[in-house]
């Protein structure tokens, strides 16, 4: 190994914890939770939402304290006060959504307090230059020292957050989530920079809920559920199942529970929808009980086509018809009062107001149906918010709890209970289970599955593959703002998407999977 340990003995244990337990109030987030991180070794930690992966980690860069157990330091008790304690310990915890001085170069953000001095004690501009190049040198990463961070994608965000890492000689490196919002291209382009931190001797602790991920980038893998620790094993031995089963205390055996429905009326016909620059002649029909996915690369422009149809962004030509009326362009309310609901990809910012509770989130749709005289009834509003978050099996500790005190997954559930409460024709759901645990998924699943059976159309925008072909009866696949294919539900697979969504149209055809 990178680290001198000799070929088939243990990798010495970095990091650990030992019996560790954290409460807040009555809720014990983390109860005798143990970790142990090795150099050389990426270790993978999974678990649903609210299992306890998150307090774990802010235990770990110092943001909580235990309230019992010891975190060991190369066997020795440490003690994290901070997270000044945790980066001069070696920790270095890279977040799902960076937090970048976006008005200050990536390589001010690198050493920021830490900038290399010249006389006077000013800032030596070319030392600091320098040593940003050679730590992009060593992570095989071509990026300007120099230009602002405002409008890096995340995965470069990502990229200089790891660079920081470097620059406090970091031991050991925990990725929270790190690949949610990145490509293909660009989550392999992390792996490989993880990899190599990991082949140089680090500690690699990554967290994520893509098993694929998990198992091509980790050597261990641990399972934890109701925050404790469930399981430790080698990658190797474990297979995906056995990893879901653990986490959900219960089999899953049908991840995607798709109900076989006979397709019924055409309720959404899109014709010739055109944003220039955007998408270009865009047109399909959705039936009722059908889920009807749209698939494609990152930035392939479909979340754009159904914020258009929604009528949150305008359109320059095409037409829009619900049960054959035609919609005014560029008007969300004109969307809602025909039956269109829109459940948007990023929950926390433009599915939900956070610092709100989980009543008033669950009706902020329905206000104007719930006030009587102009004025708001608080007994309907918790009437309505209590019916639907039922139905949906939101888990709260009271409905007049802020919304931001739920996992993940019920968060979505408050979204969809808002929307869903508009007693829609048209559901679109972008990324419905982005970020959400298996056992969440499988229910948000049967429910999209419950509602097209119901007889409501359904559009579903996913980058999950296996989501795509499990759920969906037709595979519409976007390249580059054009709807290059039509895929029926018997003749989906990956290979066919994919080549699709490349632009390889030709090849598809070759191999029969193109309309």
């Amino acid at each position: 190994m990178a680290d001198g340990t000799p070929s088939g003995a243990p990798a010495p244990v970095v990091l650990a914890l030992q019996d560790v337990s954290k409460s807040f109030g009555a809720v014990a987030a983390l109860r005798g939770a143990q970790l142990e991180l090795r150099a050389g070794e990426a270790h993978a930690l999974v678990g649903e939402n609210g299992a306890g992966k998150s307090t774990l980690v802010k235990i770990l860069a110092g943001v909580h304290g235990p309230d019992s157990g010891r975190v060991l330091l190369d066997g020795q008790p440490l003690v994290l006060d901070g997270p000044a304690a945790a980066r001069a310990a070696g920790i270095a915890v890279i977040y799902q959504e960076p937090t970048l001085f976006p008005d200050l170069s990536v390589a001010e953000n690198i050493f920021m307090g830490r900038q290399p001095l010249a006389g006077g004690r000013r800032i030596d501009r070319k030392a600091l230059t320098e040593r940003c190049r050679a730590l992009f040198e060593r992570l095989g990463v071509h990026m300007d020292p120099d230009r602002p961070a405002r409008g890096l994608s995340i995965a470069d965000q990502q990229m200089v957050e790891i660079a920081k890492a470097l620059s406090f000689d970091a031991r050991v490196l925990v990725m929270d989530e790190p690949t949610a919002a990145l490509s293909g291209v660009e989550v392999e382009r992390l792996f490989v920079v993880a990899r190599a931190l990991r082949d140089q001797g680090a500690a690699v602790l990554f967290i994520s809920h893509r098993f694929d991920e998990v198992f091509d980038l980790c050597d261990r893998i641990t399972v934890m559920r109701d925050g404790q620790w469930v399981s430790t094993d080698l990658a190797a031995d474990l297979t995906v199942d056995q990893v879901v089963r653990r986490m959900v205390g219960r089999d899953v055996a049908d991840l995607f529970p798709k109900q076989e429905v006979t397709a019924g009326d055409v309720v959404l016909e899109v014709r010739g929808l055109t944003r220039r620059g955007v998408f270009s002649d865009i047109s399909f029909d959705v039936r009722a009980g059908e889920i009807v996915a749209l698939a494609g690369l990152v930035g392939a422009g479909r979340s754009e086509v159904m914020r258009a149809v929604f009528g949150v962004d305008r359109y320059d030509a095409g037409s829009v018809r619900v049960h054959g009326r035609e919609l005014a362009g560029g008007s969300p309310s004109a969307a809602m009062a025909a039956g269109i609901a829109l459940v948007p990809e990023d929950r926390r910012q433009q599915g939900l107001v956070m610092e709100l509770s989980v009543e008033r989130n669950a009706t902020l749709t329905r206000r104007w149906k719930l006030a009587r005289a102009g004025l708001l009834s608080a007994r309907r509003e918790r009437a309505t918010a209590a019916e639907w978050t039922k139905k949906l099996q939101v888990k709260a500790g009271k409905l007049s709890d802020p919304v931001s005190t739920l996992s993940g997954g019920n968060q979505q559930k408050v979204v969809l209970a808002k929307w869903l409460s508009t007693e829609p024709t048209v559901l679109v759901v972008d990324e419905p289970t982005r970020g959400i645990d298996v056992g969440t998924k499988s229910e948000v699943h049967r429910l999209l599955s419950q509602l097209a059976a119901d007889g409501l159309a359904i559009v579903m925008i996913s980058s999950e593959l296996p989501e795509v072909l499990g759920m969906a009866d037709r595979v519409l696949v976007m390249h580059e703002g054009r709807l290059v294919d039509d895929i029926p539900r018997a003749r989906a697979d990956e290979d066919g998407v994919m080549l699709a969504a490349t632009g390889q149209t030709a090849r598809a055809a070759q191999l029969g999977v193109a309309s």
